[in-house]
């Protein structure tokens, strides 16, 4: 039953990244058509990435107190309200009115913590993984999809697909998803008469050992490549001068490689090595990957660049994710995980403006330089720390 519970989740997790790569092929071209400037379309990321932020510690304590299917349901529910409200912006007003539901959409976290509940602990980096195999192939379909329907059929009628997407998608998890897929232990039970914004039941979770350096890494060595990531639209349109449906082969070809890497190359790293050692490579790929970046010219050369991108950052994303889930008793790991949704938004929140501002001033090679650097640093502390932790070992 958990195994069948773990397959529809994955499925779910597809449709998401679908819908929501459809959505991207919509919003960075309509704020240019409403006269979005690059400052306006990081004004606009940086609103998401505040939404997000505030919503995602949030809504990672709802889904541990009321389970699985109503965080689900209510992600989804937030999904649909979001790309409507797109379908039916014509005002440039509109186009921040429409992330206002992003707020509580956050069906990553919560396939991400019904995959952590019914795994085993060796196993919950792998079944991580297989998320992000979900996420490749979300990519590719969605990125495909969504620039032939926006070519073909224009803006609205793809953000009323993707709406009618994720009405799919909540069907799938009405029926299919149980109320709760946590053990009844005490300590759930006495979780369930605490309120939703108990500040002090989320920032307990960072009290517990190890789970603060790692929390500090994930945010100090994702930074950088988060910039790049949040800029990425402007560089397709700006730098690499790309049409929204070559733009969408593109994306395809990301979730190509991203689905190559997550389903057969992290689930075997995972079960030979150590989760330190393999954090410690993602980190050190990531550095050469920036020093890379600072002297791409081309699309081509960063089609090159993606494979090696692609595999610090997938790795990176697990290897974190699953160490901070184990760290925590599992009645908290949907709080944990909420924890790590916001870290990508305080990345979105930052990344607009920090981004646009380098991209100005110091061009695109600016954002690789800087990557290159921190996550050299981020390596030697991770280095120490490892063999402090084998000289303690030995003694």
């Amino acid at each position: 039953m958990s195994r069948k519970i773990i397959y529809i989740v994955y499925l779910i997790a597809a449709l998401d990244v679908t819908w929501m790569f459809l959505q991207f092929s919509v919003t960075p071209y309509l704020a240019k058509k409403l006269g979005f400037d690059t400052l306006w379309i990081g004004y606009l990321q940086t609103t998401v990435g505040v939404i997000q932020l505030l919503g995602g510690p949030l809504f990672g304590r709802f889904a541990d107190l009321f389970g699985a299917r109503a965080a689900l349901s209510l992600a989804c529910s937030a999904a649909i309200a979001s790309f409507l409200l797109l379908a039916i912006a014509n005002h440039p007003a509109m186009l921040f009115i429409h992330k206002l539901p992003t707020v509580f959409m956050h069906v990553l976290p919560a396939c991400q913590m019904v995959v952590a509940d019914l795994s085993e602990p060796e196993k919950k980096a792998d079944g991580l993984s297989k998320l992000g195999l979900c996420f490749g192939i979300g990519m590719i379909v969605g990125s495909t999809m969504g620039g032939l329907l926006s070519t073909r059929y224009g803006q609205t009628f793809t953000s009323c697909f993707a709406a009618a997407g994720n009405v799919f998608s909540l069907l799938l998890v009405l029926k299919f998803i149980p109320k709760t897929t946590k053990a009844q232990t005490p300590r759930t039970s006495e979780k369930k008469n605490k309120s939703l914004f108990d500040v002090g039941e989320i920032t307990r979770l960072m009290k517990f050992p190890g789970v603060t350096p790692t929390f500090l890494v994930k945010i100090i060595a994702g930074l950088p490549s988060g910039i790049f990531q949040v800029m990425f639209s402007i560089i397709a349109l700006d730098f690499f001068k790309l049409q929204p449906q070559e733009n969408g082969y593109l994306m395809a070809y990301f979730g190509i490689v991203q689905m190559v890497i997550q389903g057969a190359v992290i689930g075997r790293l995972t079960a030979r090595y150590s989760e330190s050692s393999l954090l410690l490579l993602s980190v050190g790929v990531s550095s050469l990957v920036g020093l890379a970046q600072a002297y791409m010219q081309n699309v081509f050369h960063f089609c090159l660049i993606v494979l090696p991108m692609m595999f610090a950052l997938s790795m990176f994303g697990v290897i974190t994710d699953s160490i901070l889930t184990k760290s925590v008793p599992s009645s908290d790991t949907g709080t944990m995980l909420g924890l790590c949704a916001s870290v990508q938004s305080l990345l979105r929140t930052v990344g607009p403006t920090a981004g646009g501002f380098l991209y100005v001033n110091y061009g695109i090679s600016s954002f690789g330089l800087i990557q290159c650097s921190v996550n050299i640093v981020v390596f030697v502390y991770l280095l120490q720390c490892q063999l402090k932790k084998t000289a303690k070992q030995k003694e």
